[in-house]
């Protein structure tokens, strides 16, 4: 198998699939650690009082455009 037949089945895959085709080709390369994440059973923990605040809080944030990129981040931990 090469990339070119692996690049065709792509360019044949009908839209309407797009989502689960991106889905499965990001778990192929993706680290064990993301897809040990992605295995794992989902969180039980109650969400608190205090949770649905931070979460109110941090949409509001995203909402007024108070948000640090990524390349900030990376930057502000001398990785780029």
């Amino acid at each position: 198998m090469s990339r070119d037949t692996l690049h065709d089945l792509v360019d044949r895959v009908p839209e309407e699939e797009f989502a689960a085709a991106r889905r499965l080709l990001e778990y192929l390369v993706a680290s064990p650690a993301y897809r040990a994440a992605l295995l794992a059973p989902p969180d039980d923990e109650p969400v608190t009082g205090a949770d649905v605040t931070a979460i109110a809080r941090a949409l509001d944030d995203v909402g007024a455009g108070k948000v640090t990129s990524h390349y900030e981040i990376l930057r502000e931990f001398g990785l780029r």
